[in-house]
């Protein structure tokens, strides 16, 4: 099997992520998952296409991400990891559409604008 190459992004964060047949070894920007994501929910965020699909032990993840904050890398390594598992068997696709985990969340922060403190906070207003 040659290594799948996905992208997946989340606000700001791109996560570029690449899947190949191992033992269920995951490095995120050359370091351990528990290293680089030392909180157990976004732990649980990337570990989530894998433990659905019971791919856990079978393929080593090697993802490169940057931009943004931890939260939106997690989930854009998730984005990423379930668009290569459906590449892997498309099967699959039934199984992390529902759960809503192919769909690219298309939030962004909303820009600030002149004359105003924040995007959509205002300058305090004096009548008198």
């Amino acid at each position: 099997m040659e290594t799948i190459h996905k992208i997946g992004r989340r606000k700001k964060s791109v996560a570029r992520v690449y899947l190949s047949e191992g033992e269920g070894k995951i490095q995120i920007n050359n370091k351990d998952l528990k290293d680089y994501f030392t909180v157990d929910t976004l732990q649980y965020k990337v570990n989530q296409v894998m433990n659905m699909t019971d791919n856990k032990d079978k393929y080593n993840i090697t993802a490169k991400v940057f931009g943004g904050g931890i939260t939106g890398q997690a989930e854009a390594i998730r984005l990423a990891l379930a668009r290569a598992v459906c590449e892997l068997d498309p099967e699959n696709r039934g199984v992390l559409k529902p759960e809503g985990l192919l769909t690219r969340d298309p939030r962004m922060v909303e820009r600030k604008k002149y004359g105003q403190k924040k995007a959509r906070k205002k300058f305090q207003f004096s009548k008198r």
